[in-house]
């Protein structure tokens, strides 16, 4: 895996990303830092990333399971250290999984699995930060 990131000259602390599968992103710094709000924060990044990667996971392992998964949203809530360098030291997922009857275990399973065994974003953060999470089913249609 590779990918080139680019100061954006004249933008303040504005960054161009460049991923090796030829997908670009931008990032932005805070406004006390010298940007312009106008983007993701790089460690804004790494969360959502994180985020998308058990999901991922979440949905695949239902779907494999043959469970009816409709809907698989996963909020974060994440704290930092307050002094250098500000690494994540909690960070609580919320899964909100919609479908039709799905298992509760199963959902439970697949989201357990995620954190312990296929989300890699997940399992190298929770080297530096507690990890834990919440489930929610809701009945789809």
């Amino acid at each position: 895996m590779e990918c080139k990131v680019h100061w954006i000259e004249g933008a303040g602390m504005a960054f161009l990303a460049e991923t090796g599968s030829g997908h670009t992103v931008v990032m932005d710094g805070a406004p006390d830092g010298g940007g312009r709000n106008l983007a993701p924060r790089p460690m804004e990044m790494v969360l959502l990333g994180t985020g998308g990667c058990t999901a991922y996971d979440v949905v695949l392992i239902l779907k494999r399971a043959r469970e009816q998964v409709q809907k698989c949203e996963v909020s974060l809530k994440a704290e930092r250290a307050g002094e250098d360098p500000k690494v994540f030291t909690q960070i609580h997922f919320h899964f909100k999984v919609t479908g039709k009857n799905l298992k509760p275990a199963t959902v439970e399973r697949a989201v357990q699995l995620s954190h312990d065994k296929y989300c890699s974003a997940s399992i190298m953060l929770a080297k530096t930060a507690g990890i834990t999470h919440s489930v929610e089913i809701v009945g789809g249609e």
